[in-house]
């Protein structure tokens, strides 16, 4: 990567932070998904725990159960097989803020023309914006699995006297599944931020993307299918190579005539 993607980036990066709309849009999911959600999970886990509801998600658990509480079985099936796939809408909500910006922030600030004067190739500079894209995603993701586990922790300390490790889901989680679900949202929607005329026009195809999301979160509350490790490897594979596919379409396809329409 040379100087110049550098300060793309890096522009990027500041447009965000000093858009306050952006920035608060940034933030409001992140927060729901990560402290009010798992909270109420926690509360559930304590007060109700002999709900037949419960009970019966609890034999989803593909462990037995040994001498653990029924409320900390619980809290081990929320927080290690359900709150990932939740986890999930935040890397496309923090791609797509960014993602559907990259263009359509240089059209409406009548700074598109000095990009493509800037001693870039186009490819370059596509790659800058879906680079500048997929870190925030992947910083946003981070902060909020830290942010999430510190709350949960905290809870699960004071309300049962003992702490819930995280499995290795959530690695696999957030080193693999979670960049290729926000590489795909990030190449979709910086393409169409080259189309689009405005931010939720480009921001259309996320809505997309979080279908699927939804889809598996009623299949952990049904128990249709729980995403164990296996099949969280499988998806995360899946969704890199489809990553790399449309990466590859999406910098071939990408013309002048595309951003300047």
């Amino acid at each position: 990567m040379n100087k110049a993607m550098q300060a793309v980036i890096k522009k990027d990066f500041q447009s965000v932070a000093s858009n306050r709309r952006l920035f608060i849009s940034l933030l409001i999911v992140p927060l729901v998904l990560t402290i009010f959600l798992p909270s109420v999970f926690v509360l559930s886990a304590y007060f109700v725990p002999d709900d037949p509801d419960i009970q019966a998600m609890l034999k989803l658990l593909p462990v037995s159960p040994g001498s653990d509480s029924t409320s900390l079985l619980l809290m081990d099936l929320i927080f290690n097989y359900i709150l990932p796939v939740f986890f999930l809408i935040i890397p496309i909500m923090a791609s797509s803020i960014m993602a559907a910006s990259s263009f359509v922030g240089e059209k409406e600030k009548h700074t598109l023309e000095t990009l493509l004067y800037s001693p870039l190739t186009l490819h370059q500079i596509f790659r800058s914006k879906v680079l500048a894209s997929f870190l925030l995603s992947m910083l946003v993701s981070l902060f909020s699995f830290l942010v999430m586990t510190i709350v949960v922790e905290a809870e699960i300390l004071f309300l049962f006297g003992s702490f819930l490790l995280p499995k290795i889901n959530w690695l696999i989680l957030l080193a693999l599944l979670s960049p290729g679900v926000s590489l795909i949202a990030v190449t979709l929607i910086v393409r169409g931020s080259a189309k689009a005329r405005t931010m939720e026009e480009s921001q259309q195809g996320a809505v997309f993307l979080i279908m699927p999301v939804l889809l598996l979160i009623a299949g952990q509350f049904t128990g249709v299918m729980l995403l164990n490790a296996w099949i969280l490897l499988i998806l995360s594979f899946l969704c890199i190579g489809l990553a790399w596919l449309l990466l590859k379409k999406a910098v071939k396809g990408f013309t002048y005539e595309m951003l300047l329409r």
